[in-house]
C-alpha cells in the first residue's frame, strides 16, 4: 500500500523528538580535594528553564561506568542528573579492600555529608536546576551517602537509595531532615544484618520520616549493577545482578521521582 507524501510527513512530525542527552565532565573541589564528577541533561528539556536536578552517588568503587550510566539514564527521564565524586579526581578502586578504605573513611564522620554537598551544591551552581526540586539517588555505598545528606538537613525533596548501607537516623537527623525516602532492599543481603535493618526502621518510624521500604525477593546486594556478577567471580562477594528487581526498583524511582517533584 502506497501512503500520500504530505501523510508520511505528517506522521513523521508527529513522533515524539528523539532526546539528546549531553554529558560532560565537572570539576570542583572539597576541603582541598580536587573532585571530577559527571553532569547529565537532556538538551531539550533543559532549553525549556530550570528542571528538576538529582545527584547520583557511586558504589563503594567510585565513580566508574555505572554511576555515569545511571546518571544518562535519569536524565532521559528529563532531570538534571550529577554523579558526584567522593574520593578524588580519578580515584578508584578494583579490590574490595581497597574499596572498604576508601568508604570506610566517610562513615560515622561528618565528612560524608560535607562531601556530598559539595555535590549537591555544584549541581545548583550549573543553572540548570530548579533548586526546590531536588533529590538523591545511591547505590551501596552511594545510599548511606544520600541518608547522611538528608539527615544533614540538606535542601533534597526526597532520597533513593538501591541496595545501601542503612544509617539509622537520630532524634537530631529526624529534625533536620527535609526528604522522603524510598529504601529499595534486596530482600537477600547478606550485608544487612537483620538487627541493623530492624534498627534503620524503627528510626525512620521514631523519627516521623515520609518513607517507603521495598523489599525485592532473591535481591542480593549491588543486585542494580549488571556488572555485579562478574565482581562476584572475581573476588568471591556474595553479591549479583538481579535484572527483575533492577527493572522493578528503577520503575519505583521513577514514580517516587514524580511525586516529589510534582508542582
Amino acid at each position: 500500500m502506497k501512503f500520500p507524501v504530505m501523510f508520511l510527513l505528517l506522521a513523521a512530525l508527529a513522533l515524539p523528538a528523539q532526546a539528546k542527552i549531553v554529558t560532560r565532565a565537572v570539576t570542583y573541589e572539597h576541603d582541598g580535594v580536587p573532585l571530577k564528577g559527571w553532569l547529565a541533561y537532556d538538551e531539550q528539556a533543559a532549553a525549556a528553564g530550570a528542571r528538576p536536578g538529582v545527584l547520583v552517588v557511586h558504589e563503594w568503587w567510585g565513580l566508574e561506568g555505572f554511576a555515569r550510566e545511571r546518571a544518562e539514564a535519569v536524565a532521559a527521564l528529563g532531570y538534571v542528573a550529577f554523579a558526584i565524586d567522593m574520593y578524588g579526581a580519578g580515584v578508584t578502586a578494583d579490590h574490595p579492600g581497597r574499596a572498604g578504605e576508601l568508604a570506610g573513611q566517610f562513615y560515622g564522620k561528618p565528612l560524608m555529608a560535607a562531601r556530598a554537598r559539595a555535590g549537591l551544591d555544584t549541581l545548583l551552581a550549573t543553572g540548570l536546576v530548579d533548586g526546590e526540586r531536588v533529590g538523591c539517588i545511591g547505590f551501596c555505598f552511594g545510599g548511606a551517602v544520600a541518608q547522611a545528606l538528608a539527615y544533614s538537613g540538606a535542601p533534597l525533596a526526597g532520597i533513593v537509595s538501591f541496595h545501601g548501607s542503612l544509617l539509622p537516623a537520630s532524634a537530631e537527623a529526624a529534625q533536620r531532615n527535609r526528604a522522603r525516602f524510598l529504601i529499595c532492599h534486596g530482600a537477600a543481603d547478606k550485608f544487612i544484618s537483620k538487627e541493623n535493618l530492624d534498627g534503620f526502621i524503627r528510626s525512620l518510624d521514631d523519627g516521623g520520616f515520609d518513607y517507603q521500604f521495598i523489599s525485592y525477593a532473591g535481591g542480593l546486594h549491588a543486585f542494580m549493577n549488571p556488572g555485579s556478577d562478574a565482581v562476584r567471580e572475581r573476588h568471591g562477594l556474595d553479591i549479583a545482578y538481579h535484572p527483575v528487581a533492577a527493572r522493578r526498583a528503577w520503575e519505583h524511582m521513577r514514580v517516587f521521582l514524580s511525586e516529589i517533584f510534582a508542582r
